[in-house]
C-alpha cells in the first residue's frame, strides 16, 4: 500500500485529526456516570526507550551473562574450601541458570530462534568472565561474581524495567522482576560473606583492588548492556600471563576431618559405632552420605563447566541437580545435629570427588548417575519402611524427599550423558569401572591383588557412595 505523500518515510511530522460523531462523547460520559465500580486506575502509559530489536539485543547480552555466570560458578565448586560458600554456590548456580532460561524464553517470543540464542557468543564478555575466574581465592571469586557482575546485572535490570514500555513490554518487566527476586537476596548474602572473609583475616585492600580492576574491565566493554560509555581496559590482565583452568582436587575448610583412602565410614572412624547392617548403622551412614553430598555439588558444578555450550537444556538440568545436591548436603548437616552430632566431628569422605575431579565428564557423570544415584534408589525404599516401623520421623521425612529427587536425577541424567558422549551404555559402564578401579587403587581404597582387576558396580556404589 502506497502512503500519501505527507505520511511517507521522509515526512517530518504527521498530525492525524480526531473526528467525532455528534453525541457519542456525551453518551459515553452518561454511561460512565451510571457505572458503580471504582477500580484502581492503571497509570501505566505507552512509551519506552526500546524497539523490539534493541530490547532483544540487551536481553541477549543479559542471557549470555547469566549463562556464563552459571558456567563460572560451576567451575569453582571444587576449589571453594568454605562449607557455607560451597553450599550457597550450589544454589546460586541454579539462580543464574533459571535467569538465563527466563531470558531465553522471552527472546523466543521476540522472534529469535533457540538455536540462534544458544549460539550467541561475545568474546568481550568471555574475556571478562575468564579474568573474573582467575580469582586467587574464594573471597575474590565472590567479589567478582556478586559485587561486580551481579551488582551490574541487577542495576541493568532495574534500569531496563524503568526504561522499557510498561504496557507493550510488560512480559519483560515481569521476568526481570522474577529474576531480581533471586538476585537481590543473593547479593545481600554475598555482601555478608565478603564481610565475614575480611573479619576472618582476608586482606581487605586486595579485595577492593580486585573489585576496582574488574569494574574497569566491565566498563571497558560497555557494561552489562554494552551501551554504556566505554573506558580504558585495565592492564595487565591475569589471564594474559596464565589462562584460567578449573581445579581438579576438592577443597575443604579447616573444620573438616577428611579421608579419601577408603569408602568405609567405620574404617575412617577407626571403629564401628553400631553393629554392621543394624538399623542404627544404616541410618547414620545415610545421614553422613547426605552431608557428604557436598562432593556432588562439586561433581555437577564442574560438569556444567566441562560441557559448556554443548546444550543449554543439559546445562540447565545440571544446574538444577547442583541445587538439589546443595539441599541434600544441608539435609544431612541438619539431620546430624538432630541425631546429636556436631557435623564436623564426623569425618568427610572425599573419595568420589578425588576420583571424579580430573576425569572426563562422561565417565564422572556415569559414576555418579549410573552407580551412585541408582545405588541410592536400590536401598532407599527399605530404609524408609524401616524408619516408619521405628517411628523415626526424621529419617522417614528426609529420605522421602531425597528419593523423589534421586528419581528425577536418574531420569535427567540419561539425557545429559547423551550430550556428553556417543558411547553405548555397556562400553560407558565398563570404561567408568576401569577408571574408578585405577583411582581407588591409587588412593588405597582397594587392594589390587590380580593382574586383571576391575571393581564391580556394587563396589563403586559402596566405596564411592552418593
Amino acid at each position: 500500500m502506497k502512503l500519501p505523500e505527507d505520511l511517507g518515510a521522509n515526512a517530518t511530522k504527521s498530525i492525524i485529526p480526531t473526528v467525532r460523531v455528534s453525541g457519542q462523547r456525551e453518551a459515553a460520559a452518561e454511561r460512565k456516570a451510571r457505572y458503580p465500580f471504582k477500580f484502581p486506575r492503571d497509570a501505566r502509559a505507552l512509551g519506552g526507550k526500546y524497539t523490539v530489536r534493541e530490547n532483544s539485543r540487551r536481553l541477549l547480552r543479559y542471557f549470555y551473562f547469566e549463562r556464563r555466570l552459571m558456567h563460572a560458578l560451576g567451575s569453582w565448586t571444587l576449589a571453594i574450601p568454605e562449607f557455607e560458600v560451597k553450599l550457597e554456590t550450589g544454589r546460586h548456580i541454579f539462580w543464574h541458570a533459571d535467569a538465563a532460561r527466563f531470558l531465553r524464553e522471552r527472546l523466543t517470543e521476540q522472534e529469535m530462534r533457540p538455536k540462534a540464542i544458544d549460539a550467541f557468543r561475545d568474546p568481550e564478555i568471555d574475556r571478562f568472565i575468564e579474568e573474573m575466574l582467575s580469582a586467587s581465592s574464594a573471597a575474590e571469586l565472590l567479589v567478582g561474581v556478586h559485587q561486580v557482575a551481579g551488582r551490574a546485572l541487577t542495576t541493568a535490570y532495574r534500569h531496563h524495567i524503568d526504561d522499557t514500555d510498561p504496557v507493550t513490554d510488560a512480559p519483560t518487566i515481569r521476568l526481570l522482576r522474577r529474576i531480581l527476586a533471586d538476585q537481590e537476596p543473593m547479593l545481600a548474602w554475598a555482601e555478608q560473606a565478603v564481610a565475614a572473609y575480611i573479619a576472618g583475616g582476608i586482606d581487605e585492600p586486595s579485595l577492593v583492588a580486585w573489585r576496582w580492576h574488574l569494574d574497569r574491565l566491565l566498563r571497558s566493554i560497555g557494561g552489562v548492556s554494552g551501551a554504556d560509555e566505554r573506558g580504558q581496559a585495565p592492564t595487565p590482565l591475569r589471564t594474559d600471563t596464565k589462562p584460567y583452568e578449573r581445579a581438579t582436587a576438592p577443597a575443604r575448610d579447616v573444620r573438616f576431618d577428611t579421608f579419601k583412602n577408603t569408602g568405609d565410614y567405620d574404617a575412617a572412624d577407626g571403629k564401628a559405632r553400631f553393629p554392621s547392617d543394624s538399623y542404627e548403622s544404616l541410618r547414620l551412614r545415610f545421614i553422613r552420605t547426605q552431608r557428604d553430598e557436598v562432593d556432588a555439588i562439586e561433581a555437577f558444578g564442574t560438569f556444567i563447566w566441562d560441557i559448556r555450550f554443548k546444550d543449554f537444556d543439559a546445562e540447565y538440568d545440571l544446574a538444577r541437580i547442583t541445587w538439589d545436591e546443595a539441599r541434600h548436603t544441608e539435609i544431612g548437616h541438619r539431620a546430624m545435629l538432630i541425631a546429636g552430632y556436631d557435623p564436623f566431628e564426623l569425618p568427610n569422605r572425599l573419595t568420589g570427588s578425588t576420583c571424579r575431579g580430573p576425569m572426563e565428564p562422561a565417565y564422572a557423570m556415569a559414576e555418579i548417575n549410573l552407580f551412585g544415584e541408582v545405588g541410592v534408589l536400590k536401598t532407599i525404599n527399605q530404609l524408609i519402611d524401616a524408619a516408619a516401623d521405628r517411628n523415626d520421623e526424621v529419617l522417614r521425612h528426609v529420605a522421602d524427599y531425597i528419593r523423589s529427587d534421586e528419581r528425577t536425577h536418574v531420569r535427567k541424567g540419561g539425557r545429559i550423558i547423551e550430550v556428553m558422549t556417543n558411547l553405548e551404555a555397556k562400553a560407558l559402564e565398563q570404561r567408568t569401572r576401569e577408571l574408578f578401579t585405577e583411582c581407588l587403587v591409587s588412593l588405597g581404597a582397594v587392594k589390587k591383588d590380580m593382574d586383571v582387576f576391575t571393581v564391580s558396580r556394587e563396589d563403586i556404589e559402596r566405596l564411592v557412595g552418593e
